[in-house]
């Protein structure tokens, strides 16, 4: 039903790169050591603004579907 809106399709996509950047990220704090001094602060900000995209495009796609465009 959804699968051929593109909205949906950019929606599904940048949940799927904060999901990534998120496992990146905690897998990093988990290890510890270089890696995490060295990223981690910036896995955190790079997983708030694909979050911030993914909510954005995901209330653009709810608000588009309402209206019946």
């Amino acid at each position: 039903m959804f699968a051929n809106d593109p909205l949906f399709i950019a929606a599904v996509v940048a949940c799927l790169v904060v999901l990534g950047v998120l496992v990146v990220g905690i897998g990093g704090f988990g290890r510890g050591g270089a890696f995490n001094q060295k990223h981690g602060n910036r896995m955190m900000r790079y997983r708030l603004i694909a979050q911030f995209i993914a909510v954005l495009l995901i209330v653009a796609f709810v608000y588009f579907r309402q209206k019946g465009a």
